[in-house]
């Protein structure tokens, strides 16, 4: 957080520094774009084949393969969640928030991609609907659908509040991974990773560049919905925020369970599709 008050003079060509126009650091332009009209076509096509309800304050995993759909959507009252994806074949390779965010941007919506982490850095997943698209950015530079918030863990809550609370996203989806593969706690949380806060409204003040959360404009009958480019495992945390108006990590906010439904395309409506190769880089480093 930059000092609000500082403890240098300023430069005589200070305001001349200020007025150099920002580079994009990762022009997009040479990505191939997602084949939206294709997926668009093939979910007009698809049935769904599978759901999961994630209870408030707590974790679920659920799986798709290459080709399907899946959507998450609030039920009961206004939720926000913490995604985790992966592999389904290799945990090592999983969603990369860091990279994505450099690529797309703060907020993802329809047509961007979840990419994976290095040495693989390929699509995931391609957001292909999101009922909050209308929302855009607010006067305060707040959106939705963040990549720069981390989850709610017990470690930050120890660190700034004292206490042992086990209900951070961090702790829900280390219990739901552990389930799911069987494992112990410690082996589970090597693999939580980094997160995409589905329906949460965030931002960073002007003033200070703190990230901020205010309440989401999520509502029931609100999704998300996602193309899933290679066979992926997923873990979905209904936060304990709730609608984070107020505060996380703790019983405080009013919270609701989410949905996950998976939807399967006909088996002719991805035609002349094909999972996204791995990286192409040879993997020397210059040795």
């Amino acid at each position: 957080m930059k000092p609000k008050i500082s403890q240098h003079e300023a430069p005589a060509d200070a305001e001349q520094r200020r007025a150099v126009k920002p580079v994009i650091c990762y022009p997009v332009d040479s990505l191939t774009p997602p084949p939206m009209a294709l997926y668009r076509n093939a979910r007009e096509t698809a049935r769904k084949v599978d759901e999961v309800l994630v209870p408030a304050r707590d974790a679920k995993t659920f799986q798709v393969h290459a080709g399907q759909f899946f959507r998450i959507s609030s039920v009961d009252g206004p939720q926000v969640g913490d995604l985790n994806l992966w592999n389904v074949d290799d945990l090592g390779e999983r969603f990369y928030s860091g990279k994505t965010r450099a690529l797309h941007g703060t907020h993802l919506s329809t047509s961007d991609r979840m990419w994976t982490s290095h040495p693989n850095l390929r699509p995931m997943a391609t957001i292909t609907d999101d009922t909050l698209d209308w929302y855009g950015f607010d006067d305060f530079g707040g959106s939705v659908h963040d990549v720069i918030g981390t989850r709610c863990d017990p470690y930050t809550h120890n660190l700034l509040s004292g206490g042992q609370y086990h209900h951070c996203c961090h702790s829900n989806l280390t219990r739901a991974l552990a389930d799911h593969l069987g494992c112990s706690l410690a082996e589970a949380e090597t693999h939580v990773h980094d997160v995409l806060n589905v329906f949460m409204c965030t931002g960073f003040t002007r003033d200070t560049g703190q990230y901020f959360m205010k309440a989401s404009p999520v509502r029931p009958g609100d999704y998300l919905e996602f193309f899933a480019e290679i066979d992926l495992l997923g873990a979905l945390s209904a936060c304990p925020g709730g609608d984070c108006s107020s505060e996380h990590s703790s019983d405080e906010a009013a919270c609701y369970p989410l949905l996950v439904e998976v939807f399967a395309p006909e088996k002719d409506a991805l035609i002349g599709w094909e999972p996204p190769m791995r990286n192409g880089y040879e993997g020397s480093h210059g040795r």
